[in-house]
C-alpha cells in the first residue's frame, strides 16, 4: 500500500471520531441551552390555561404560574407532574443526556433522522424537497464561481495595471464589499417589477403554475428564478476567489523557473498556462472543501430574500423554535459535507502538484 493510499484511509477513518466530536459538543450545548422544546410548549400550555379563565388542572402541580384571570385578578395555573412526564418522553428528555446522546447517535446510523417537532413527520419527509433546492443553487454557484473567476484572475495578472485589470478590480471589490442578501435585495428592486424593469420574478424558486408549462417553458421559468439567487450567491465567493487566482499567478510569474522558462525562448502563453498556472492553482483548491459546505447547505439570509424554501431557510426557522431533530440533522448533513470536502481538497491538492505527497 503506498504512502497515499494509506494517508487517505487514515484520514476516511479520522472522520469518525471527528464526527462524533462535532456532535457530541453541539448536542450537549442544545440540551443544557434554556428554551427548549419543552419550555416552549410549557409556556404555550400555561398561556393556553390563562386565556380560559385562569384555572389550573387539577394533580400533582409541577411548574406554577401566575397568570392575569378574569377581572383582574391574578390565578396560579398548575401543569400535572404526569403531563410533564410525558412531555418529556415525546421530546427524549426523559433520560440523561448521554444516553439521550447515545441513542440519537445509533438513530443516525441507521438513518433514522426522528420526527420534527414543528411539522410533526419524519425529518427526512421534510428535507427532502429541500434539500435539492439548496443543491441546485449551491452547485451552479460553485461552478460558476470557478469556471469565471480562474480565467478573469488569470486575465487579471497578465494585464497587470492595464485599463481592464484597473476597471474589473473597481467591480470586484464593490461585489466583495456588499452581501450576497443585499445584492439580491437590490436586484430584486431594479429588475423584479420594482421602481425599475420588470424582468425577473419577485423570488421563489418556481412559479406556481410550473407544472402546467411546456418542455421548454418549464426551463425558461427555471432560469428566469434562478439568474438572481445565483448571482447573490456567488457575489462573496467571486471577489474572493478572483483576487486570490490574480495574486497566486502574480507570485508565481515572478518565480526563477518562470524566467527560466522565457530565457529559453517559450512562448507566453505556454509559460503562464502551463509551466505558471498550474502552481498558481494551489491556493484556490485547498478552498474547495469549505466551499462545498457554504454553497451545498444554503443561506439563509438569500433563501429570505428571494422567499425561497431550501436547508438555510428551514434550519433557521428550527433553530427560532428549537426544532432539535432537524437542526441535528442539518449538523450531521454539513459535518460530513465539510470533512469530505477537506479530504477532496487534499486529493485534488495531490493532483494539481505531483510534488506533494502524503504520508
Amino acid at each position: 500500500m503506498s504512502g497515499m493510499t494509506s494517508y487517505f484511509i487514515r484520514r476516511l477513518i479520522m472522520i469518525i471520531p471527528t464526527f462524533i466530536g462535532i456532535t457530541l459538543m453541539v448536542f450537549f450545548i442544545l440540551q443544557l441551552t434554556p428554551g427548549g422544546p419543552l419550555e416552549q410548549e410549557i409556556m404555550k400550555l400555561k398561556s393556553g390555561m390563562a386565556q380560559m379563565g385562569g384555572g389550573g388542572i387539577t394533580g400533582s402541580g409541577a411548574g406554577v404560574v401566575e397568570t392575569a384571570g378574569g377581572g383582574g385578578k391574578y390565578g396560579s395555573v398548575e401543569i400535572p407532574e404526569e403531563a410533564l412526564e410525558e412531555m418529556k418522553r415525546y421530546y427524549n428528555l426523559d433520560k440523561p443526556i448521554p444516553v439521550r446522546y447515545a441513542i440519537w447517535l445509533w438513530n443516525i446510523i441507521h438513518l433514522d433522522f426522528g420526527n420534527s417537532y414543528t411539522y410533526a413527520e419524519p425529518v427526512w419527509d421534510v428535507i427532502k424537497s429541500r434539500f435539492p433546492i439548496s443543491i441546485y443553487f449551491g452547485l451552479i454557484s460553485f461552478i460558476l464561481v470557478y469556471v469565471v473567476c480562474i480565467p478573469l484572475g488569470v486575465a487579471k495578472a497578465v494585464k497587470h495595471g492595464s485599463p481592464f485589470d484597473l476597471a474589473s478590480s473597481v467591480l470586484v471589490f464593490i461585489g466583495y464589499s456588499i452581501p450576497g442578501w443585499a445584492l439580491g435585495a437590490v436586484l430584486l428592486v431594479l429588475l423584479g417589477g420594482g421602481s425599475f424593469w420588470d424582468v425577473f420574478p419577485l423570488g421563489e424558486f418556481r412559479s406556481e403554475f410550473w407544472e402546467d408549462l411546456s418542455f421548454w417553458g418549464k426551463i425558461t421559468d427555471q432560469v428566469y428564478h434562478t439568474i438572481l439567487p445565483v448571482i447573490a450567491y456567488m457575489v462573496g465567493g467571486f471577489a474572493s476567489m478572483t483576487v486570490l487566482m490574480k495574486n497566486s499567478l502574480m507570485e508565481n510569474l515572478g518565480q526563477d523557473y518562470v524566467r527560466t522558462a522565457f530565457a529559453k525562448g517559450l512562448a507566453e502563453k505556454r509559460v503562464v498556462f502551463v509551466h505558471a498556472l498550474r502552481n498558481s492553482l494551489i491556493p484556490i483548491v485547498t478552498g474547495i472543501g469549505g466551499l462545498l459546505g457554504i454553497f451545498f447547505m444554503g443561506s439563509y439570509l438569500i433563501e429570505k430574500t428571494f422567499n425561497i424554501n431550501g436547508m438555510g431557510l428551514l434550519t433557521f426557522n428550527a433553530l427560532l423554535v428549537r426544532d432539535y431533530p432537524i437542526m441535528l440533522t442539518f449538523l450531521v448533513i454539513g459535518s460530513l459535507i465539510k470533512l469530505t470536502g477537506a479530504i477532496i481538497s487534499d486529493v485534488i491538492y495531490a493532483v494539481v502538484d505531483p510534488r506533494i505527497r502524503f504520508k
